[in-house]
């Protein structure tokens, strides 16, 4: 889930919510944001311990923020309802570029 804060916050802009359904899995989303934004050349303000076991990563970059929970914390806290103030953003599925198919020029003879 994504809030659009910008009318609610001036620390930050963004306010993304996902969750895992296991310690390992939290580990695991935290780390691939943290590697796909670093290869973005993004860097964050916060680094994901090594082997987490809280159940709550908080990522930092600046204008937004990432939490990350294993799903029984993220019921407990229920940061979405916190929040409810804030604009829910639509976000339509994106292919990495690595993933995209290659299109191929055929020639007939």
């Amino acid at each position: 889930m994504i809030l659009d804060m910008r009318s609610l916050s001036s620390f930050f802009e963004y306010f993304v919510i996902v969750s895992g359904g296991s310690l390992r899995q939290v580990n695991a989303i935290a780390n691939a944001i943290q590697d796909d934004l670093t290869q973005e050349r993004i860097r964050s303000c916060s680094r994901v311990p090594a082997q987490d076991v809280s159940g709550w990563i908080v990522l930092d970059y600046s204008a937004v923020l990432a939490h990350v929970f294993y799903k029984p914390k993220r019921e407990f806290y229920a940061l979405e309802r916190l929040w409810s103030d804030a604009k829910k953003v639509r976000v339509s599925k994106r292919i990495p570029r690595t993933a995209a198919p290659q299109q191929s020029k055929s020639v007939k003879q």
